[in-house]
């Protein structure tokens, strides 16, 4: 298995953290998240146990209140204030795990995308693979002294309801679902109530646990490379990544910042939002 090629913007190994690990500018942010029906807590598993100086980035916090869907992107505002508050600032180096492997971290690179921070990377294999090695962790939360952080939106990174829609119909971008084939075809039931199933007309399934190793390492770039290419991804076109809350869904840009394509953005309310609306077109079985 090739060793993670670090790159500071996209993501980073083990022994790449270590190295940095007391480095003055360097944040560190556990970014732990599971879905609801696993009973497991992030933020108790934080106080628990997490790797030395991290932060804990709660993803359902640091969202939009005002929205009835899971965890959306909050204001440029609402993110500054929390960050700033985490002691996360201008001219820091951000490196985000979780304890699944790569997995909700992979949300909070997009987030930093998205509000304009591109000094930010996942750790490659997480927790897991960093408790794998022996490597120290702590239960005492981290000093933070107050950072300024300024931020500059992208939107072109987030794609709403009605842009998918549109990009469905004319069918000029990629679109990739990152849930299970199960779910994608619409064979599996929907883990969150009231939501039909099936997928976007005209979606590819690119499921995240096909970019993944064994050990929850992201795959080397000819390995992503052929994971799209045997998904019928068109990569010529722009992308819109899905999946059921746009967790899942920042896994497949993160893929595909790592194999050099960038006109990439994420549907942030994805199934949880599609999914509702009985006036929203849906398809079942492969994709088309």
């Amino acid at each position: 298995m090739a060793e993670t090629s670090d790159d500071p913007q996209t993501l980073v190994s083990t022994d790449w953290l270590a190295a940095h690990l007391n480095d003055p500018d360097l944040r560190l942010l556990d970014a732990s998240w599971h879905m609801p029906d696993t009973g497991r807590d992030g933020r108790a598993e934080y106080a628990e146990a997490h790797i030395p100086g991290a932060r804990f980035f709660d993803i359902d916090d640091i969202s939009d209140a005002r929205s009835d869907l899971p965890h959306m992107a909050p204001a440029t505002e609402k993110f500054m204030s929390r960050l700033r508050a985490m002691g996360v600032g201008d001219g820091h180096q951000v490196v985000a795990y979780d304890s699944t492997g790569l997995f909700s971290a992979a949300r909070v690179w997009w987030l930093f995308r998205l509000m304009g921070k591109r000094d930010v990377a996942v750790l490659d294999g997480g927790l897991p693979k960093w408790r794998a090695e022996g490597r120290e962790t702590e239960d005492v939360l981290p000093v933070i002294r107050d950072r300024h952080m300024t931020t500059s939106r992208q939107n072109h990174l987030v794609r709403d309801v009605t842009q998918v829609a549109r990009a469905a119909k004319l069918g000029d971008h990629t679109i990739l679902d990152a849930r299970g084939p199960g779910r994608f075809t619409g064979a599996e039931k929907e883990p969150r109530a009231g939501l039909r199933s099936g997928h976007i007309p005209g979606a590819r399934n690119v499921h995240y646990a096909t970019l993944l190793n064994e050990d929850g390492t992201m795959k080397s770039v000819p390995a992503l490379q052929k994971v799209f290419s045997d998904a019928g991804a068109d990569l010529t076109k722009p992308v819109i990544t899905t999946c059921g809350s746009g967790v899942t869904a920042a896994i497949v840009n993160l893929a595909l910042e790592r194999i050099g394509k960038t006109d990439h953005a994420l549907y942030d309310g994805s199934w949880s939002e599609w999914g509702m609306y009985p006036d929203l077109p849906i398809a079942t079985g492969p994709a088309d």
